[in-house]
């Protein structure tokens, strides 16, 4: 009795949710269920959104990953404001979150792999790209160049910041032109897509993958359902902008459970390595043929010196 005179009393926030409900079926299930099976509800298999820190330990080998690029933080300089100022909102990301930007980058290995790394947070201004997302994710393609190495984006973002206006857009050709780099060195890059992938992300570098895999029902498009639905004047088919429907009209290359993710990216960095192995090993055979063939057509016949020779001979004694 006296115990609970003194008690305190938690407060809602401090309060733990010891129950989740499941957005899709409506199923009540409780949280350490969910979480056994990496936040993927065990009835109907929705995949619930999850942090950049859960996602890299789902993915990476153990203890391989090393964050890079900490230091780099938002400024505001269009002083942009809306109902709040983009500085207020800054701060009360980083207040609720703990980060300074929406994207965490860094090394790692996946199936013993050397890979370059880039997970979005939705729960920072929902995911959304700015400068300091757009230069991590060009740091990080600059390590994979050096290392030559694999790259990965995993995209879970509402699409460019709309406070930092046009800086935001530039970050969709800057990414897209870093990639590109990445591609003429011949290294792969693999986008991951994750519910909601959309706007300015999904219209540059999310779509620009070697390989681009989804999670099951995630939510991928550039505008919103109701903006097209406005626009087009018709009703949209059944299961429109997820990735299964994406999957059957040929806009990404796989869908895979999270639970299968570390196990999948293992094997793709597997093949990509002996593809290059294969395409070295051709490039050297085909440069040992050409020289051969070079030094064969400078060869001259042994009958055609006895020739040149003999006529030598003949004229002289015609002399």
């Amino acid at each position: 009795m006296f115990g609970s005179l003194f008690k305190k009393d938690e407060t809602k926030e401090e309060t733990p949710n010891q129950w989740i409900k499941c957005p899709k079926c409506t199923s009540l299930m409780y949280y350490k269920e969910v979480e056994a099976k990496q936040n993927v509800c065990p009835k109907c298999n929705h995949h619930f959104r999850i942090s950049a820190e859960k996602r890299i330990a789902s993915i990476v080998d153990e203890g391989s990953f090393v964050e890079h690029d900490m230091s780099l933080a938002p400024i505001d300089p269009l002083k942009f404001s809306d109902k709040k100022s983009y500085k207020k909102r800054l701060e009360e990301a980083k207040s609720k979150t703990g980060k300074t930007s929406s994207v965490m980058s860094g090394s790692c290995t996946i199936g013993g792999s050397d890979v370059e790394i880039a997970v979005f947070d939705f729960s920072f201004m929902g995911g959304s790209l700015g400068s300091v997302e757009g230069e991590k994710i060009v740091r990080g393609i600059s390590r994979a160049i050096e290392k030559e190495c694999g790259f990965i984006i995993v995209s879970a973002s509402g699409g460019a910041r709309m406070q930092e206006s046009t800086y935001s857009l530039l970050q969709m050709s800057k990414t897209s032109a870093a990639l590109n780099r990445l591609h003429q060195k011949g290294l792969p890059f693999i986008s991951i897509l994750t519910d909601p992938t959309m706007g300015g992300v999904s219209a540059s570098f999310a779509m620009l993958g070697d390989i681009i895999m989804a999670e099951p029902g995630a939510l991928i498009g550039f505008a919103g359902q109701r903006v097209i639905k406005q626009t087009v004047g018709v009703d949209l088919p059944e299961g429109f902008q997820r990735s299964e429907f994406l999957l059957e009209h040929g806009l990404i290359d796989m869908i895979v459970e999270r639970a299968d993710m570390h196990q999948t990216l293992a094997h793709l960095f597997e093949l990509f390595k002996k593809d290059a192995k294969v395409t070295e090993e051709v490039v050297v055979t085909e440069t040992e043929e050409t020289l051969v063939e070079e030094d064969t057509s400078f060869e001259i016949d042994e009958t055609e010196v006895n020739e040149i020779q003999e006529n030598k001979v003949a004229e002289e004694n015609k002399n």
